[in-house]
């Protein structure tokens, strides 16, 4: 049916509705697209018109996205003829426009180019609402309008405009789905790198050096970096940033009130979102300092501790931008765990001074042991006791000294060994094979007595007696045979080389009741006195060896 009123001489364009379902399609101020340019072109060639148009219809103008035989791609409403299409329950047909009521004062009908005919397809949505029309023009009168076919035609090529129109929104919510997707999955690989180097990071310059880098480079930022606050709040130092090319590097010391009303926010400890610091009431009359540094928009997370804002993390961009909440949230993180991070660094830094307080007390108390013994039995006539008792006490300083290089959290079980067999026989004398594993104090502590005792008297009477003798330990971790068993660690001691030995008479002293005790105590000792030299074996439970987890 083709519609011809003779009414409405002014066309509504304001529909909020129909401008929301217009402004969700995302279609104004596109690109030239090839499925729309043939539709124009295929209804030039049915309807035999020099012109055609794709035609939308906002508040304020109506905008071409495609069009053929047309020189502007949009026009004021004061020269739209397709807005009266927007009331059209069907075709608006106006065979010459030059005496219709509605058009003849048009400027496009009074001036160039003149147009005369106007017809025009609805682009209806499913809701009802009209976006504008598919339409076709011509340069003269058309009394009889279209024909049928032509006007069949016209209207199913309009449907097939707003199925490419749905089809196109529907790829770009996609399209953006998987941009938002990928986004997501950058920020997560980033906080495990994040998570990663941190703890390999040694200084505070490296960890917000690292910080700096992956946060700038996750969120597409300019610049990036982490700033520590002094005690009063005024002043932000930043050891290091990270920035593109050609940006400038804010090392240094800045003072906050240099930027606007920025150092009550983070005070308080909130995040700072600066789409644009031209506009933005806490920035924009210190605009022109920003712009000196290349910053338009800006994320600034404070990092807070017992109540106080002690660090900045901040991202900056060149172009106005409007962050995401993901992209906060991701900040917020990041920011979090530099703070962790740091905490970490300035507790282990405390540590170790406590530590070297702690090593510096003991070993002068081993030594004070030492000599109050030497005072104490000098008059003992049995000197080979004296002398044990106080290898003893060497034995235990030694593995004191491995313990402090792990800040007695843990020692490697290889240098444990090394520390004790150095003390008995030169390097040539004594091979080690096994894993660098990790043992407790407590391990280190028994490893180091058992091993004295062994080398001691190997020294006395086995293979380090001799001077072709030589010592292999050996260890590893044995795993149970049912699922339910746990792994096993085996010590070996083997001696060739040396003299024959033979199991002392009785159960021996203390030095033969340390090495029947094992490892941590659990008495698991194979002692075989061969005569190509002494072979022991030594069990306890890996879990018993190792440092306990926090």
């Amino acid at each position: 049916m083709i519609h011809r009123p003779e009414s409405s001489l002014t066309p509504d364009t304001s529909d909020p509705d129909r401008l929301a379902e217009l402004e969700a399609l995302e279609i104004l101020d596109t690109v030239p697209e090839e499925g729309f340019d043939d539709a124009v072109q295929i209804a030039r060639l049915i309807c035999h018109a020099p012109v055609a148009l794709i035609s939308l219809v906002a508040a304020d103008r109506q905008w071409f996205k495609a069009r053929a035989g047309f020189p502007d791609c949009e026009t004021d409403l004061g020269r739209s003829v397709c807005a009266y299409a927007l009331s059209a329950p069907d075709l608006l047909v106006i065979p010459d426009l030059s005496t219709d009521p509605r058009t003849r004062n048009n400027p496009l009908v009074t001036g160039e180019p003149h147009i005369r005919f106007y017809a025009g397809a609805p682009l209806r949505t499913p809701s009802g609402h009209v976006m504008g029309s598919l339409c076709v023009i011509d340069h003269r009168p058309r009394p009889e309008g279209l024909t049928e076919a032509q006007q069949d035609g016209l209207r199913r090529l309009a449907r097939q405009v707003m199925i490419l129109l749905r089809e196109r929104r529907q790829l770009a919510r996609m399209q953006a789905a998987e941009v938002l997707t990928r986004a997501a999955a950058a920020r997560r690989a980033a906080l495990i790198e994040l998570g990663d180097h941190l703890r390999d990071r040694g200084t505070v310059e490296e960890m917000t050096a690292t910080a700096a880098e992956i946060v700038g480079r996750t969120l597409n930022g300019s610049r990036a970096g982490y700033g520590e606050l002094d005690a009063s709040g005024r002043f932000v130092s930043i050891p290091r940033d990270w920035s593109l090319p050609g940006e400038l590097s804010l090392v240094g010391r800045h003072r906050l009130a240099d930027y606007g009303s920025l150092g009550p926010v983070i005070e308080r400890g909130d995040t700072l979102v600066v789409s644009d610091v031209g506009t933005d009431g806490r920035t924009a009359e210190h605009a022109a300092p920003f712009g000196a540094i290349n910053i338009t928009a800006m994320l600034n997370v404070p990092v807070r501790e017992r109540g106080r804002t002690v660090g900045l993390l901040f991202v900056h961009s060149p172009t106005v931008r409007s962050w995401a909440p993901e992209e906060i949230a991701f900040a917020r993180n990041v920011a979090d765990r530099v703070q962790v991070g740091l905490a970490r660094l300035r507790a282990e830094e405390q540590q170790a001074v406590l530590n070297k307080e702690l090593a510096h007390r003991l070993k002068n108390t081993l030594a004070i042991v030492q000599s109050i013994a030497t005072q104490t039995l000098r008059g003992v006539a049995e000197r080979p006791l004296v002398e044990a008792f106080e290898r003893r006490v060497l034995a235990l300083s030694r593995a004191h000294d491995v313990l402090m290089q792990s800040s007695w959290t843990a020692a490697r079980m290889r240098a444990a060994i090394e520390s004790v067999l150095a003390m008995q026989a030169d390097h040539d004398s004594y091979a080690l094979d096994g894993p660098d594993l990790d043992i407790s104090p407590q391990a280190a502590l028994s490893l180091s007595l058992l091993l004295h005792e062994l080398a001691t008297n190997a020294l006395k009477y086995g293979a380090l007696s001799a001077g072709t003798g030589r010592v292999r330990v050996t260890w590893h971790v044995e795993e149970g045979q049912a699922p339910s068993q746990a792994p096993t660690l085996v010590l070996g001691w083997t001696e060739r080389g040396g003299p024959g030995v033979t199991a002392p008479s009785g159960r021996g002293g203390f030095g033969s009741k340390l090495i029947r005790m094992g490892l941590v105590g659990t008495r698991a000792a194979d002692i075989r006195y061969d005569s190509v030299g002494l072979r022991a074996e030594f069990r306890a439970p890996l879990a018993d060896m190792q440092p306990q987890a926090d």
